[in-house]
Parts: C-alpha cells; structure tokens; sequence
C-alpha cells in the first residue's frame, strides 16, 4: 500500500484569503498588533509557529500551546463569517477516487490549526476522515506534523509500512519537508511555480484536473 500525504491550504481547499484574514485578526483580537505578514521570514510555516513567535514580540511572555484554544476557536469563528471556501480545481473527485483505490491510503497534513482546517476541508466538499488530519496545535515543525501524519495512517490502515510515500504540497516549505523526511513531492498550484522550478522536482501540476496517477507512478515508483 502506498501513502499520499496531502497539505490542504492551496493544496486541497481555495482558503488563503479566509485563513490569513481570520488569522491575522484573531492575533489582533488577542492584543498582537505587531504582526509580520512575510511568512517566508519564519524558520517554521506553521499556525502554531508564527502565533508563538508573534505572541511572545507583541506581549513579552512565554507562549504556551494551552493558548491555541480559544485562540483557534475564534479563529474558526471569523473564518466561519467569511465566504465560503471552495476546492482547488479537482480535489473532491481525486480524494474520492483515491479513497475507492486498494492500493493507496491517504492522510492529511497541515500547517493549519486543526478548528479552522476541518471547516476548510467541509466547506470545500473534501472527504476525510478527522483522525487522519494532523494539524499545528501541539507541534511547530512541518516535519512533526507529516511524521504525525504517517503514524496516524499507519494505525488506521494497520500496516507497519507503506511501500511508497507521496507528499503534496504548494509551498516551498512543502518541498523541504518532504525532502528531510525523505518522501516523494508533488507541487501543486502556480503561486510558488518558480520556486519549484528552481529546484527541479520531479511533478508538478496546476490543479487536480491536471493530475494522472498512473504518470506519478511512473515519475516516482518506476524510475
């Protein structure tokens, strides 16, 4: 059996506007005021990450993860009074057919706090599974979330391994992650295009319209 890890902002859901608007809000709500919005500055791309970092500049303490609680809440709160999220081109059909397929099980990944992805994820139409989402609330790293990720597939699916591991991802973060966990890496999306460009992986796609599973397959498992 093979698993495909999947990133779910921009990856599976058109959510960037409502996340970062209910995020960076929600940290405004809680007294950080001074916030930087270039996220590539951060050492982790991660929810949990960049509140931390933010929390302790704005308000001189240490942050503890107990704080993501009603911090998430209320972030799940104006997310809920934005527009509807919508999938990325393809996703709810991909994830059902991968879900029909003997050969492959699937497990989400997100730098997301884990309130706001689940209503991401309904709002787009995606079929999941909740146990199979690990989202930022107690890890900072990308790479603890993805090994979290697997483990958590590992159990549901009662396997000791997989046979391959594809991770999907539209950030350049995806792909470092991918790489220091040394798993395969689909990019998706136009947005970072360049930046995948530049370092050469081996697939990369639009949207899931754009995506064969028998071509990954060959990219990944028959070179």
């Amino acid at each position: 059996m093979n698993l495909i890890v999947f990133d779910i902002d921009d990856t599976l859901t058109k959510s960037e506007y409502q996340h970062q608007f209910a995020y960076v809000n929600t940290m405004k709500e809680f007294g950080i005021s001074a916030i930087n919005q270039n996220w590539k500055d951060y050492l982790h791309h991660t929810d949990s990450y960049i509140l931390k970092e933010n929390y302790e500049n704005n308000l001189e303490d240490n942050f503890e993860f107990s704080f993501i609680d009603d911090f998430e809440t209320r972030m799940t709160e104006l997310i809920l009074e934005l527009d509807a999220v919508s999938e990325v081109h393809g996703a709810q059909n991909i994830i059902n057919d991968l879900n029909k397929n003997p050969n492959y099980a699937l497990t989400f990944a997100t730098g997301s706090l884990l309130k706001p992805a689940f209503v991401k994820l309904d709002q787009a139409g995606i079929n999941y599974n909740k146990s199979l989402v690990i989202g930022s609330n107690k890890i900072f790293e990308r790479e603890g979330i993805v090994a979290e990720a697997i483990q958590k597939a590992k159990a549901f699916y009662k396997v000791d391994t997989f046979d391959n591991i594809i991770s999907v991802g539209d950030g350049l973060w995806d792909l470092i992650t991918a790489r220091n966990l040394d798993v395969h890496f689909i990019g998706i999306g136009m947005k970072n295009y360049q930046d995948f460009k530049k370092e050469h992986i081996k697939l990369h796609i639009k949207d899931w319209n754009n995506f064969n599973l028998k071509d990954a397959e060959d990219v990944f498992f028959r070179n």
